[in-house]
């Protein structure tokens, strides 16, 4: 079974790197970077899938995870990390830990990572996870996520895996000067954008989408 998940990551990079590739006109992104790369290549994904899905944990493509929700795909993953620039240190809010994945992913960018989960199953297994895996520097918290954490702002880096009909307003707040938001903006069935929203030193924000996509709603009271 390990030289099946270790084929099928290798696999899996090639197909995210093919992405990229593809993409790269709309998101300026040709390639992962090696630093991305890596942290995909150290997080084992079948550890944060059910059972009965793991021999397609790596697989370029979401997956169900319960409670209507699902692992995002790798490629979307290493995107949003990718376009989130963090340094090591940096300090990361995540809304929706969902199963973990990208939590992970993010700590192995050497991130210190705030994550909130509305689903109190999905933040209790998603935490049980990442400790069986030894992963610090994550701390899942079960909240709605439309107002952010306000206790750990200012933050270097701001990423949803849920879409929101608009980007919530405590959200753009408790980015850092400097920082880096990416999110999913859309309704559920309709049209959805990665956007990508840089706050600059002086407090100005500079939006842009980056390429449509398809996530879960936000779910939680209305922003």
């Amino acid at each position: 079974m390990q030289d099946s998940h270790e084929t099928g990551l290798r696999r899996m990079l090639d197909e995210v790197r093919a992405d990229f590739g593809d993409t790269a006109r709309l998101t300026g992104c040709a390639r992962p970077s090696a630093a991305v790369e890596a942290a995909l290549a150290a997080v084992p994904r079948h550890r944060f899938v059910p059972e009965a899905w793991r021999l397609h944990a790596y697989e370029n493509r979401p997956l169900p995870i319960g409670h209507g929700q699902t692992i995002s795909q790798p490629f979307i993953v290493a995107l949003m990390t990718e376009l989130l620039a963090l340094k090591p240190g940096a300090r990361v809010l995540e809304i929706g830990t969902g199963c973990g994945w990208q939590a992970a992913v993010l700590a192995a960018m050497g991130a210190q990572v705030t994550s909130l989960e509305i689903v109190p199953a999905l933040a209790k297994q998603a935490a049980a996870t990442l400790a069986e895996l030894g992963i610090r520097g994550v701390e899942v918290h079960e909240a709605d996520g439309h107002a952010g954490w306000p206790a750990g702002a200012p933050y270097d880096g701001i990423i949803a895996t849920a879409a929101a009909p608009e980007l919530p307003a405590a959200w753009t707040e408790q980015l850092a000067p400097g920082g880096r938001l990416v999110a999913p903006l859309g309704t559920p069935g309709g049209d959805q954008g990665l956007v990508l929203l840089h706050k600059h030193v002086d407090g100005r924000t500079e939006r842009r989408e980056v390429l449509g996509v398809r996530f879960v709603p936000l779910t939680g009271r209305t922003p």
